[in-house]
């Protein structure tokens, strides 16, 4: 069955106008197509300052650029070709005129009109044409469309050509898009040959002819650093640089620079009509290294001088082929160090600065701004990358311990954030071995025991001021936090328990309003192992809540190790030394003497007395620093450091008074690195 027409039609229908344009109106009229956006863009790139360079956002004519580095590619190509020695160029005062000449060879000068006027007319569409060598050309312009672009859309373009050859010499005027041509006969010439382009560019065209002056700078400056020997001139000023693109590399950081690797990588072959042929990649990489800056890495790069701001194929590679090598470098350290290296720990504060020249690049668009893959050039840049990454990694040990910092660093603010979100879910919990105290009101209050051991809890049970102190205990000792990463911190029970008791979170900082204990009282058995337990948990503290010791929050109770029953009743003596003038006061009869163990063999009124106290040890601290360096000491991975504080004399000054003096910190120590003295 035949399909009903949607619409009956009456009357005559109105079609659609078809019409031919020639290339001039398609040219002014979508010029887009051709130079890229002709509106102002806001384009993260560089300018050159006197002596240096200056990261900025610009506004960006993508457009008038364009069409005024097709004219200087022109002139690029015949340096390419070993014809040129020197460009110049112009903008006059006005800030409309250009003019750009170099001393080629030329072309003849019957072809003038034609280069100018026409698509599809240029000298560089054989992309399988040799030179004497052997080696493909390598070119930027290869569509024969940029040059004449640029004429049909400027108000005037002056061409003037000498030709080496003939030794003749001619100039054209093209007005209005070519709308209008003039030309003077063809004469002889003296001096040197080469071509003279003196051009405005259409206002009509580019709503605003008025040239960037710093942006054309900018683009004769690049085209020196990428074509070292070729000499420039602007306005006057000469620009030639003898070792290139590292010379630009220097520029943006003197210190840091370094060049990574320069190749000339070879490629043979046999063309479609079967002949031989030699293509040659000359590639370039210098890098700058700023470790004080976290921002994303900065790519400079140039295929055939021209730069591809949008990057492409040539950028993914080579931060790839980077990555992976330092990546495999890194594996043995990461993985002792428990952290996982991401690009970014590698890459951030890098500017990588890439020159390649190659036979025919292909781009995504006649503005040239991203390359396309080439199985060739990917394989040129894995020679330059192979060649050269051992050499890179030898020479900067300190950055690869640098990218293990940063990893490490970022790692611990990622364990940071899941802290804090974990202590935020832990003040909602009941912790199951808190023994709390009962204040509601007025927790300022309230003082907080840790306990080594479970029958340490049953002895504070009964002992303790109910409204006022609380207690929890601990099982054996606590983990060494500085040998311990901020999630292995965060999962281990104990700690946790403690934090979600207290109020505390890993990575923000112990306010007093916000604590439910506005005391921390150690409290442990009284031999070398409770004092191991008391500065693992001093450790603990001061690494993550340091404030807490300027608040003289955190407090040890001595356990008396001795229980003596005499005539006046039960004393309590701490030490050995205590107990040996209380036996010779001959005014005290002793009839008994219990010494404690442990916390466990305490007695109930021995806890009373503990408890009883209004004031506790404080751990002070005096000299932060110096602190955290005895702490480092005693806790941290460096062993050699413990063994050398064991051969030391006791003359050390330590700063974290009351609980780590020297003698102290020595047995922590001892027991630390396991050697005896």
């Amino acid at each position: 069955m035949a399909v009903e027409e949607v619409k009956r039609r009456g009357g005559k229908i109105k079609e659609a106008l078809i019409e031919s344009k020639d290339q001039r109106w398609h040219c002014r009229n979508r010029v887009s197509l051709v130079f890229g956006s002709n509106d102002i863009e806001e384009l993260d790139t560089y300018v050159y300052t006197k002596d240096s360079i200056d990261f900025k956002k610009v506004d960006f004519h993508q457009a008038k650029s364009k069409a005024i580095e097709e004219i200087l590619d022109n002139s690029i190509d015949e340096f390419y070709r070993g014809h040129v020695t020197e460009i110049h160029v112009n903008i006059a005062a006005d800030k409309k005129t250009v003019t750009v000449q170099d001393n080629g060879i030329g072309f003849p000068t019957a072809k003038i009109k034609d280069v100018y006027t026409e698509f599809r007319t240029g000298s560089k569409f054989k992309d399988e044409d040799l030179d004497e060598k052997g080696f493909l050309f390598r070119t930027l312009g290869q569509n024969g469309l940029g040059a004449s672009a640029t004429c049909l859309t400027s108000d005037s373009f002056k061409a003037t050509v000498r030709h080496y050859n003939t030794k003749k010499e001619q100039t054209y005027e093209f007005l209005d898009g070519a709308l209008k041509i003039n030309k003077t006969k063809e004469k002889p010439f003296k001096g040197p040959s080469g071509v003279k382009i003196e051009f405005v560019l259409a206002k009509e065209v580019y709503k605003n002819n008025i040239v960037d002056e710093e942006l054309l700078r900018k683009r004769i400056i690049d085209l020196a650093y990428n074509n070292p020997g070729l000499t420039f001139y602007f306005n006057a000023e000469k620009y030639q640089y003898k070792k290139g693109l590292f010379e630009l590399a220097q520029r943006i950081d003197q210190e840091s620079a370094q060049m990574f690797g320069e190749e000339k990588y070879v490629v043979e072959g046999v063309n479609a009509r079967k002949i031989k042929f030699k293509a040659q990649y000359d590639l370039h990489l210098s890098i700058c290294l700023d470790r004080k800056s976290d921002d994303r890495e900065r790519m400079i790069s140039f295929v055939n001088s021209t730069p591809t701001y949008d990057g492409g194929f040539h950028h993914d590679r080579i931060k790839r082929l980077l990555i992976n090598s330092l990546k495999e470098k890194l594996e043995k350290a990461a993985k002792k160090d428990k952290i996982q290296i991401v690009d970014n720990d590698i890459l951030a504060g890098m500017t990588m600065v890439i020159g390649i020249i190659m036979p025919n690049p292909r781009f995504e668009s006649q503005t040239k701004r991203k390359l396309v893959r080439d199985g060739h050039l990917e394989k040129a840049l894995e020679s330059l990358m192979s060649n050269n990454v051992e050499k890179f990694i030898r020479k900067n040990k300190e950055f690869m311990d640098f990218v293990i910092e940063r990893a490490k660093s970022r790692q611990r603010m990622m364990d940071l954030k899941d802290a804090s979100k974990l202590a935020k879910k832990g003040k909602k919990q009941r912790v199951e071995k808190l023994l709390d105290a009962n204040e509601r009101r007025d927790r300022t209050k309230c003082s907080l025991f840790i306990c080594e051991g479970d029958s340490a809890i049953g002895g504070l049970r009964s002992a303790r001021d109910k409204l006022y102190q609380g207690g929890i205990a601990l099982k054996g000792k606590p983990m060494n936090v500085s040998q311990a990463s901020i999630k292995e911190v965060i999962e281990n029970q104990e700690f946790a328990d403690i934090m979600s008791s207290v109020g505390l979170a890993i990575g923000q900082k112990a306010d007093p309003k916000d604590m439910r204990y506005s005391k921390i009282v150690f409290l442990a058995d009284s031999d070398v192992d409770g004092g191991h337990i008391n500065t693992l948990l001093t450790n603990f503290f001061f690494t993550f809540w340091p404030e807490m010791f300027e608040q003289g929050m955190i407090q040890v109770a001595k356990a008396p190790l001795f229980e003596v029953i005499t005539d006046k009743g039960t004393l309590y003596c701490e030490t050995q030394t205590e107990l040996d003038i209380l036996k010779n006061k001959k005014d005290v009869k002793i009839k008994e003497i219990q010494r404690n163990k442990g916390l466990g063999e305490m007695s109930q009124e021995a806890f009373k007395h503990v408890m009883n106290r209004r004031e506790y040890t404080r751990i002070s601290v005096k000299n932060m620093k110096a602190s955290q360096d005895m702490l480092e000491t005693c806790f941290g991975k460096e062993s050699q450091l413990r063994k050398d504080l064991l051969i030391d004399s006791d003359d050390v000054d330590v700063d974290l008074t009351s609980m780590l003096g020297t003698k102290s910190a020595k047995k922590v120590a001892k027991k630390t690195s396991g050697v005896k003295k």
